[in-house]
């Protein structure tokens, strides 16, 4: 079977595409390398593996690529609320008009799987789970963009799409600006940190669990094709001021301090069920607690802020 990832090199595909060439599948990557990374250097070993420098909004180099390609899984994008307001046009044409131009040109058996966010629920109700029957509204660019590509996704059955939690955890393409990640590093390095609205909800799940969702939804796509579906980690539906007791728990010299004033930019609250997901089979091998002793060993190595999006 022939993958073809768009934005392979990224945060998420730096640990999918690997993971997808151990397990015996041809890879080909196009990407951008916008942030100059060399994180798909170990994965040249594999004969199966291709590379393209490229954009993924070039009409000519996609049809080319898709050409060849069974398995199609759009990572490209501007990723997190920051990112997106800096360059809304880019969002914009990368996020979701790339997204329809290739669902356009893929043949009606060539299979997507895509991942977006449930920063797609926005605010929820107060106690109440965000299924994937709950209505949507995003609160940010980068949400909006998001739910319009899955929209065109879905539109066109042949395909899945995951709404990714927050992800967390160590990639060779590492962002430290995710909730979790930044969280344990201010810890690790800081030792203390100003929690804005720390009454905030959202779900969480970890980077190699979401390549794991990926590789499940493959093996299984023609029972689960066609839906949505919620990826997170059922117990981890914490706010930020749970989240920093879960860290102090493995850094007790880590100081939190909610503020009494001021905002946070990214206004999402709410909490998620993944029983869909966990309904076919699928489940996280990677607890909010294991993740976070990864990321203090992974802090250990990396001490400036050439790891984020923004």
């Amino acid at each position: 079977m022939k993958i073809l990832i768009t934005g392979g090199a990224g945060y998420i595909g730096s640990v999918l595409t690997p993971t997808l060439l151990a397990q015996g599948y041809d890879v080909t990557v196009l990407d951008n390398f916008m942030f100059r990374q060399n994180s798909l250097a170990d994965c040249c070993q594999y004969e199966g593996f291709q590379v393209v420098r490229g954009d993924c909004r070039d009409e000519a180099v996609v049809k080319e690529l898709l050409s060849d390609a069974d398995v199609i899984i759009p990572l490209a994008a501007l990723v997190g609320a920051p990112l997106c307001q800096k360059d809304k046009i880019s969002t914009q044409t990368t996020n979701f008009e790339a997204v329809k131009m290739l669902c356009s040109l893929a043949s009606n058996d060539q299979r997507i799987l895509m991942p977006v966010t449930n920063s797609g629920y926005g605010i929820g109700e107060a106690g109440k789970f965000c299924t994937e029957d709950t209505p949507l509204r995003p609160i940010s660019l980068y949400g909006v963009t998001k739910v319009e590509a899955e929209k065109a996704v879905l539109e066109r059955e042949n395909s899945i799409t995951f709404r990714l939690a927050t992800v967390f955890g160590m990639s060779s393409r590492m962002r430290i600006d995710l909730l979790v990640n930044d969280f344990v590093y201010r810890a690790v390095h800081d030792r203390a940190i100003l929690v804005f609205e720390g009454h905030f909800k959202r779900n969480y799940i970890h980077i190699r669990d979401v390549a794991k969702v990926f590789l499940h939804g493959i093996k299984n796509f023609e029972k689960m094709q066609g839906k949505p579906y919620n990826v997170g980690l059922e117990d981890a539906n914490l706010s930020k001021l749970e989240l920093c007791e879960e860290i102090k728990k493995h850094l007790p010299k880590f100081v939190y301090i909610e503020a009494p004033i001021g905002e946070d930019p990214d206004k999402r609250d709410y909490i998620v069920s993944n029983a869909r997901i966990l309904n076919t089979g699928f489940e996280p091998e990677w607890s909010l607690n294991r993740g976070i002793k990864e990321l203090i060993k992974g802090y250990t190595i990396l001490r400036n802020s050439l790891y984020s999006n923004i």
